[in-house]
């Protein structure tokens, strides 16, 4: 009997690596009663808590919470660092401590006076005058741009001082070639991407952030802005299609199991969220936020960009295994995409932790310093939010592989007109078995013995033959020919 083949391209290939095939009509309306739903909701949340803009305050003039201009050094004049640094207390020559350097620097060391002019906002064309010392981590050059803070409540000649440089040409022009590279690669499929990831600045700087600010609960917000998210990003980069609906369910689930899993070991640890300077900031201008519920957000918005990637990744090779082999069962394709899936979590799961771990590096390296053991290192506050976040987040991306890998199996399995479903097993080859779809077969059938000679004895019976495209074309082929020489004998 001869078993079931599939019709083939000039090139041998028997599916494409293009997009994948829609599926059935009945497949897309299950699809879509689930995810409609999901999407409504998500609007009408957006809608409800839209907070149409930041609340405005009274600057307090500490961090980030200050009146800046920009300006230019325009002037630097090398000066002795004693005559600036008279009031300060004098070097006792000990250079074994930073203090004692700092001191015998003051005294001896050549400072820098730079002549600042402001080129923003009602001061614009003044100036005024910074002194550097030697041993400060930023130095200046000459038409070089800095950021000015403005005091309005100070002396005049204290108004103004250097916060920090102006950065802005050499970030726009990185970005600039992250743009490109990114299109060169991807092409169209990069620009949707491009796309999707301002819109996603949007959605966070428009809606999440300014909402939490109004006073909105910062999980709900972050849930529906994450969702919103999700939905724009996956669908404007990978199509309106039934494999990107896939894996929009197995972020959604998943984002669920790390929000409640954050919930309850931030509650359970007692974080309160409130650990440096900028968070003690924040929650003194805005007592109203819940900062454990700030830091929730935080985990749930880290996790998601990394989520995206586990699960289209995993959706798109049970696609592939799917057209591959459209003989797999759903059992089968899990198993075969899960191997893949388990690499993925190896990774991915490193990549999480050691991006944790070098945001916090200063941190860790005090504690190096401080020759604190590792258990009252993981205790304090400040390292042990980064471990619940980082291992919140990675049970969320290692549970993501399995569900997100099921689904996909499931749905195409379920598929009532999968493409490229296997053909019922044929009793014969021959004419009347050459239907529309098995043309090529019926062919090569009956007309076996005239595109591959009969081999004869000796050294080339063992060559490999290579006329036929499908191996399983070669042994009907070569069981026909056999046959044809033991009756000439």
């Amino acid at each position: 009997m001869t078993p079931p083949q599939q019709s083939h391209d000039p090139h041998g290939h028997s599916h494409s690596h293009g997009p994948a095939a829609p599926v059935s009509q009945h497949l897309r309306k299950v699809i879509a009663a689930v995810l409609i739903p999901f999407a409504a909701a998500v609007v009408v949340g957006l809608a409800v808590l839209w907070p149409g803009g930041a609340p405005s305050h009274e600057r307090t003039g500490v961090g980030f919470d200050r009146q800046t201009e920009q300006g230019r050094v325009v002037q630097l004049e090398q000066i002795d660092c004693k005559d600036v640094n008279a009031a300060q207390v004098p070097s006792t020559g000990d250079t074994s401590t930073p203090q004692g350097r700092g001191a015998q620097q003051a005294e001896t060391g050549r400072c820098k006076k730079a002549t600042i002019e402001v080129t923003t906002g009602k001061d614009k064309g003044r100036t005024f005058l910074e002194v550097v010392q030697p041993d400060a981590p930023r130095q200046f050059h000459v038409k070089q741009g800095v950021v000015v803070a403005y005091a309005p409540d100070a002396p005049r000649d204290l108004q103004y001082s250097v916060t920090d440089v102006n950065r802005k040409f050499p970030m726009a022009l990185l970005a600039g070639i992250f743009a490109l590279a990114v299109v060169v690669v991807g092409r169209m499929r990069g620009v949707m991407a491009l796309v999707a990831l301002s819109v996603s600045f949007a959605v966070l700087t428009l809606f999440i952030l300014p909402a939490i600010l109004q006073g909105s609960n910062p999980l709900i917000v972050a849930v529906i802005g994450a969702s919103a998210i999700m939905l724009i990003a996956l669908y404007m980069c990978h199509g309106l299609t039934a494999r990107t609906s896939v894996a929009v369910l197995g972020t959604l689930i998943s984002l669920l199991l790390i929000g409640l899993l954050g919930s309850l070991f931030i509650g359970w640890a007692s974080l309160s969220g409130n650990t440096d300077d900028n968070t003690g900031l924040i929650h003194g201008l805005y007592p109203e936020i819940d900062m454990s519920g700030l830091l929730l957000a935080g985990v749930i918005i880290g996790s998601l960009g990394v989520l995206d990637d586990v699960t289209v990744t995993q959706t798109s090779a049970v696609w592939e295994l799917r057209q591959a082999d459209p003989s797999m069962g759903p059992r089968a394709l899990y198993r075969a995409a899960i191997r893949i899936g388990r690499d993925h979590i190896a990774s991915v799961v490193n990549t999480l932790v050691l991006a944790y771990a070098g945001a916090a590096l200063p941190l860790l390296l005090l504690f190096s310093i401080a020759q604190s053991s590792m258990g009252t290192v993981a205790n304090s506050e400040l390292v042990a939010e980064e471990i619940v976040r980082t291992l919140v987040g990675s049970i969320g991306l290692v549970a993501s592989v399995p569900v997100t890998t099921a689904l996909a199996a499931l749905v195409v399995s379920a598929d009532r007109s999968a493409p490229g479903s296997p053909a019922p097993a044929l009793p014969s080859p021959g004419p009347e078995s050459a239907g529309p779809g098995n043309a090529a077969q019926g062919t090569a059938g009956q007309g076996a013995a005239r595109p591959v000679p009969a081999a004869t004895p000796g050294p080339r019976s063992a060559e490999p033959e290579t006329v036929s495209s499908s191996s399983t074309q070669n042994t009907s082929v070569r069981g026909l020919g056999g046959s044809g020489r033991r009756r000439k004998k």
